[in-house]
């Protein structure tokens, strides 16, 4: 495993090669990529990874940045804060101006210390969705939609195509940990305004057995059921509603469940099934199709093929697209040498960004540091994962309410 993590690392940094001697003179712009390769996060690390590095890939090999070619510093951490710590302290001597764990863990311990050593940190579709308010949190950007925004969304759908919430039954299934519980202030403040009859059935972490949870969801008789989980424990969660009675199309996910959960599940078995959507998926999107043009194809990729257009692969790529725009703004206002703080300026800069359609419009400010809040509903057909709504946001003065909330609590214990 360390020899492919070494690879990791050594092919991020030899995307850069190929830039003119000109360019090469100019200072790198270094990205800490510091990711659980080995523990909890395995089921969409390799892809999001991929994704990134390919991304990096197009860019340098485009002229990097202003000439500035961009260094994805690849780490394995495990999941485990301490090895973060050890990684980010490795990258940020280094001269990275922006880390990513895609831990939850990790970079809940590492807020502090990006804060004050004013790196920025981007935390997608992971971490605190407080961080979300930028004046309280100023260097971390969850950059997409948050967990209570997507089950905001979620509900709103039902409500503008499921025939209304008001006296309907909605189960909120979920994996009994701080991230199944994050959308239940959310559910509960919607189920008092609307009117609709919210109950919660966790189970326990990793989610390999939850017959008796579904047992008891059946016995509840739900209209739709939320399921909140990630990783294999998703596949379990369609299958057992499945097996209780429960139709596809009364089920809707949170972000977690991808195209071989749908394979683990049965393709056809699971037609009908909806989930919260945070980029376009597929291969026939510019960006995408760019990518596999003059990066996959032209033999320079960080992995298969096959996964180049997956949900996590996608993700992946607009992570990295959303912070390229953002130093590339820096740059041209700022100039270099390219710091933590003039990129944290260059996010908080860009206005309606969606890398060709692969995102919804993000747009940044000193206040947001969500980007709006936007998804939209997709449903698997059978083969692939199809949109059923347009990009959009939804009740999101509730969501900023719970931001406000736990920002303060924050802001009053630091």
């Amino acid at each position: 495993m360390k020899r492919f993590i070494k690879g990791l690392a050594a092919a991020a940094v030899l995307t850069t090669a190929g830039l003119g001697a000109a360019q090469a003179q100019k200072a790198p712009i270094k990205f800490g990529l510091l990711l659980d390769f080995t523990a909890v996060y395995t089921f969409l690390t390799n892809e999001y990874s991929q994704g990134q590095r390919d991304y990096l890939t197009l860019i340098n090999d485009q002229g990097g940045i202003n000439g500035h070619r961009v260094e994805g510093i690849v780490v394995d951490h495990g999941n485990q804060p301490q090895r973060g710590i050890e990684a980010y302290n490795r990258v940020s001597r280094d001269g990275a101006v922006l880390v990513d764990f895609l831990s939850t863990p990790v970079s809940r311990a590492m807020v502090n210390r990006v804060l004050d050593d004013k790196i920025v940190m981007i935390t997608a579709l992971h971490g605190r969705g407080d961080a979300s308010d930028g004046e309280v949190f100023p260097y971390i950007f969850p950059l997409m939609a948050t967990y209570w925004s997507q089950a905001a969304l979620l509900a709103e759908y039902i409500e503008q195509h499921g025939g209304g919430l008001k006296g309907k039954k909605i189960a909120h299934v979920y994996i009994d940990s701080p991230f199944g519980r994050e959308p239940l202030p959310i559910l509960q403040d919607l189920a008092k305004e609307k009117g609709f009859d919210l109950r919660t059935f966790p189970y326990a972490s990793p989610g390999n057995e939850q017959s008796a949870t579904w047992s008891e969801v059946r016995r509840f008789r739900p209209d739709y059921v939320f399921i909140w989980g990630a990783g294999g424990g998703q596949s379990v969660s369609v299958r057992e509603a499945i097996r209780n009675g429960i139709k596809p199309d009364q089920i809707l996910s949170v972000v977690w469940l991808a195209e071989t959960d749908m394979r683990t599940v049965g393709e056809q078995r699971a037609k009908g099934v909806k989930r919260f959507e945070a980029v376009a998926t597929g291969t026939d999107l510019p960006l995408i199709k760019e990518i596999l043009a003059k990066v996959v194809d032209a033999g320079k990729g960080a992995g298969p093929r096959e996964n180049v257009g997956t949900t996590y692969y996608n993700i992946g790529v607009a992570t990295m697209a959303a912070s390229v725009e953002a130093a590339r703004l820096a740059l041209e206002k700022f100039g270099a040498p390219l710091t933590g703080d003039k990129l944290r300026q260059g996010f908080e800069m860009i206005k309606d960004f969606d890398a060709q359609g692969l995102m919804p419009p993000v747009t940044f400010s000193q206040k947001d540091h969500q980007g709006g809040g936007r998804g939209r509903v997709s449903q698997w057909n059978g083969s692939a994962w199809e949109p059923v709504t347009d990009w959009h946001a939804a009740y999101q003065e509730l969501v900023w309410r719970e931001i406000h909330r736990d920002s303060a609590k924050f802001k009053e214990s630091r």
